[in-house]
């Protein structure tokens, strides 16, 4: 009878024990953002990125990564195209306690109306967004300016051409901007401030004795 206790008691232990893990498991799945940009203590393990530093891209398939660096390798502009549709990224310090891209957006807008490009603000699926159809060299382009607050960073994307206006279009970029991972650091930064962007060093290493490739996640 003793024994018989004991195996019953160890069984409804291991049962509370295997009930308590599995209330664990769901407890982080909902606290971990359902979707990024994410920051890299939250990040999803397993998925393939380019790593420029601050910003981790994830590899989809299609999406090529446009870099514009200086010589020694420091990233000026990360430009994302699919077809006809592109995304420009760009990732800022922001203070630990509120985020700034209330305050960006309505400076974006600002600066679009004293160019003679209207902008009207839109929820998106971000949260609230700019729309603007600006003059370029090459004609009029649509432009959806996307904003994400994070941890002590805020990611700014912009969706250029068809996919600023269709969101059937934007699912390859939309799919990279959903994956994205930021490395904000520990380091203190003024706000606004861009965080540093640099090429992986394979990349520098090519450049440097002189082989040209695309930048590949």
């Amino acid at each position: 009878m003793i024994f018989s206790r004991k195996r019953a008691s160890g069984g409804r232990q291991g049962r509370d024990e295997r009930a308590a893990e599995v209330l664990a498991e769901r407890a982080a799945e909902e606290s971990a953002p359902a979707r990024g940009p994410y920051d890299v203590s939250e990040a999803p393990d397993g998925v393939q990125r380019l790593d420029l530093g601050s910003l981790q891209i994830p590899a989809v398939a299609d999406v090529e990564v446009r870099v514009q660096a200086d010589p020694q390798g420091v990233i000026q502009q990360v430009v994302l195209v699919h077809g006809e549709s592109a995304l420009q990224l760009g990732v800022f310090a922001a203070p630990r306690s509120e985020g700034i891209w209330d305050e960006v957006r309505e400076e974006i807008r600002q600066s679009l109306f004293k160019d003679g490009a209207a902008a009207q603000e839109a929820q998106g699926e971000y949260g609230p967004e700019l729309h603007a159809r600006v003059r370029t060299p090459d004609g009029l382009t649509d432009l959806r300016f996307v904003g994400v607050d994070g941890p002590r960073w805020m990611v700014r994307a912009v969706f250029q051409g068809a996919a600023a206006t269709d969101p059937a279009v934007a699912g390859p970029l939309r799919e990279c901007l959903d994956g994205l991972v930021v490395d904000r650091g520990q380091e203190a930064k003024p706000v606004r401030e861009p965080l540093p962007l640099r090429l992986p060093r394979e990349v520098t290493e090519s450049a440097e004795e002189g082989v040209a490739g695309p930048v590949e996640a």
